[in-house]
């Protein structure tokens, strides 16, 4: 008597919490990172809607959505994504919502960012400069014209006696030498 009772609701039951689990998994793309293995050298730009992994050398600049760069991999150019993991070298502008430099990093250039974190050891030589829209004006990230024109029309900058610019910050993380 009991026992179908509790039978029947366990079934919908099983099918909801599914159905839960699958909503709050994280979506992620359909198609795998573009890997450039370490023996890869690519010369020219590099534009993916996806995500890359640089584990090579690329000379020339990255655009992209999430991009990580491996700890022997260098890049002598401008990166521009969604978010940067920095473990190798950089020798160019990084400009991303999300930064993060490893301790194993080396990056020599300005950083334009939203969200920056920087781990003991990193090596960073450049400006840094928070954005709420660090992506602006990248070339190859630009809206359709339609988009565009919406935004650039509805938008007007406000200025006033009071708001002065703000100085860029330099920084340097290096590691200290104690002459030892």
């Amino acid at each position: 008597m009991f026992s179908s009772w509790n039978k029947e609701p366990a079934a919908p039951q099983a099918a909801t919490s599914a159905a839960q689990q699958q909503q709050k998994r994280p979506t992620r793309s359909s198609s795998a990172p573009s890997i450039i293995s370490a023996d890869l050298v690519v010369t020219g730009t590099l534009t993916s809607s996806g995500d890359i992994q640089i584990d090579g050398r690329v000379d020339g600049n990255v655009n992209t959505s999430n991009l990580v760069i491996g700890e022997k991999a260098l890049v002598q150019g401008d990166v521009a994504a969604e978010e940067v993991t920095v473990r190798g070298r950089v020798q160019g502008s990084i400009r991303a919502r999300k930064v993060t430099l490893a301790a194993t990093c080396h990056v020599e250039g300005d950083i334009l960012h939203e969200a920056f974190s920087v781990e003991t050891g990193a090596f960073f030589e450049g400006n840094c400069r928070h954005a709420d829209n660090p992506l602006a004006n990248v070339p190859g990230r630009n809206k359709p014209e339609s988009e565009a024109a919406v935004v650039s029309s509805v938008v007007t900058p406000i200025t006033r006696s009071t708001d002065a610019p703000r100085p860029a910050a330099a920084a340097t993380f290096a590691p200290l030498n104690t002459g030892a």
